[in-house]
C-alpha cells in the first residue's frame, strides 16, 4: 500500500459517507451493530479494538487496519499491546498475516504521530 493510513482513512470516510447517503438503512444497521459490539462488557473497548486489529490483519483489510488502529489509539492501546496482538495474528495467519502485521504497525505509528507542522 503506497497511501498513508491517515490519507486512506480520509478517503474511506468520504466513500463511506457516499455509501451512507445511498443506502441509509443498511448503514444505520451496521453502525448499530458496531455500537453494540463495542460496548464495554467482559472486555473493554481497548481490548475489543486490539482484537479488531488482529482480525483486520487476518482478513487483509487495509481500511480495517487503519480504522481499528486509530480506534485502539483513542481507547488507550499502547504500541506494546499492538505488537502482542500482531504477534498473535502472525501466529494464527502465518506469512500473509506477517505482511499485514507490518502494515498494521505502520498504521499505528503513522496515526499516533503528531501531525506535521503547517
Amino acid at each position: 500500500m503506497s497511501q498513508s493510513f491517515p490519507d486512506l482513512i480520509d478517503d474511506l470516510n468520504a466513500a463511506i459517507g457516499t455509501l451512507r447517503a445511498g443506502a441509509p438503512e443498511p448503514m444505520r444497521a451496521f453502525s448499530g451493530l458496531a455500537r453494540e459490539a463495542l460496548k464495554p462488557g467482559a472486555l473493554d473497548v481497548r481490548t475489543k479494538e486490539l482484537i479488531a486489529i488482529g482480525i483486520a490483519v487476518a482478513t487483509r483489510c487495509d481500511g480495517c487496519v487503519g480504522f481499528h488502529a486509530k480506534a485502539a489509539i483513542k481507547a488507550g492501546a499502547t504500541r506494546e499491546e499492538v505488537l502482542e496482538t500482531l504477534s498473535m495474528a502472525i501466529y494464527m495467519g502465518a506469512g500473509p498475516s506477517m505482511i499485514y502485521a507490518a502494515e498494521a504497525l505502520r498504521a499505528f505509528d503513522e496515526l499516533a504521530a503528531p501531525p506535521p507542522a503547517a
